[in-house]
């Protein structure tokens, strides 16, 4: 069973946007992937990596992420400026991987969270592609002990509201597993 049938029956047309959320390894990368490249039907995929390589253990995850997908993929770097990018990508389907490290660069280089989200919820609305995006829940966790934890939480939060709200299919990754919550049914 192809991974978009599993989620929405068989014969489903591949939604126009989906996000996907979850933990830490809960599989939303790699369910991601097959969904997007089910999509693509060997046109093409691209992968918007928003993830930087400031240390090692960044840079050995990379590694694993880029290894897995192969040559499948057109991978572009989007850390911060990631609705020009989506923008200029035209009819290809597209996995962003992932909206929760776009977040914490925007907050890191002091950019503007709300006019950068609703700059990349405009790119959205208008692309016709099959677009998944990928964020972690972590509003179930402990109260973060930092004011700039507490703040990222917050906005995580606020974020992954916005762009469920656009969303076609919202999809919970727990163990692997792919709990639809949008369309519900």
């Amino acid at each position: 069973m192809t991974a978009w049938a599993q989620l929405l029956g068989h014969g489903a047309i591949p939604p126009r946007l989906t996000l996907l959320l979850g933990g830490a390894r809960s599989g939303k990368s790699r369910f991601g992937e097959e969904l997007v490249l089910e999509a693509a039907r060997g046109s093409g995929a691209t992968y918007l990596a928003t993830a930087e390589a400031l240390d090692e253990e960044m840079r050995l995850r990379i590694a694993m992420h880029a290894a897995r997908r192969g040559s499948a993929w057109r991978t572009i770097e989007a850390p911060r400026e990631l609705a020009s990018i989506l923008s200029a990508c035209g009819g290809q389907p597209v996995l962003v991987d992932c909206l929760t490290l776009w977040l914490s660069n925007l907050m890191l280089a002091d950019q503007d969270i709300d006019g950068s989200i609703a700059a990349l919820l405009a790119v959205l609305q208008a692309r016709a592609a099959p677009t998944v995006l990928v964020s972690n829940e972590v509003g179930a966790g402990i109260v973060p002990e930092t004011t700039l934890g507490r703040r990222f939480r917050d906005e995580q939060g606020r974020l992954n509201q916005r762009i469920a709200a656009a969303a076609d299919c919202v999809v919970l990754m727990v163990a692997g597993l792919p709990l639809r919550l949008k369309p519900q049914g």
